[in-house]
């Protein structure tokens, strides 16, 4: 289920990094942007994950989502998703790409990804799955 649960977060950070690129697009830089992108898209999917919403419970059953993410775990999430969105600024420059809405995008993933790494050391170090 651990691999579900990561799809889950990356899919939540892309879409709202997309979305985030989608709204500043062409009002900031795009170093500004991706670090915004990738700082809401790692706060948005850590509260998306901690928040248990009544009429999806049978989701989080079918998941196995037992508890959430502490807030040191989002707060160094979102430490991270700033290296995130220097690292997808990065990437756009080297392949060409102008479009705000997949710098956002590639910068939520990048943030969700760190996001996911931070999640499973948490995870394997406090007795929730194994460490071998």
């Amino acid at each position: 289920m651990a691999a579900v649960n990561s799809l889950i977060a990356l899919f939540v950070c892309s879409v709202v990094g997309a979305f985030t690129g989608l709204v500043l697009g062409g009002l900031v830089g795009d170093l500004y942007l991706a670090i915004i992108a990738g700082l809401l898209a790692t706060i948005v999917a850590g509260i998306v994950r901690n928040i248990k919403i009544p009429q999806l419970m049978f989701i989080y059953d079918a998941l196995a989502i037992g508890q959430g993410i502490p807030l040191r775990l989002i707060i160094y999430s979102a430490i991270a998703s700033v290296v995130g969105g220097i690292a997808a600024v990065e990437v756009a420059t080297r392949i060409g790409l102008d479009s705000s809405t997949l710098l956002g995008a590639l910068s939520g993933l990048f943030a969700g990804i760190l996001m996911v790494m931070l999640m499973m050391v948490y995870t394997t170090t406090h007795g929730e799955g194994s460490a071998h």
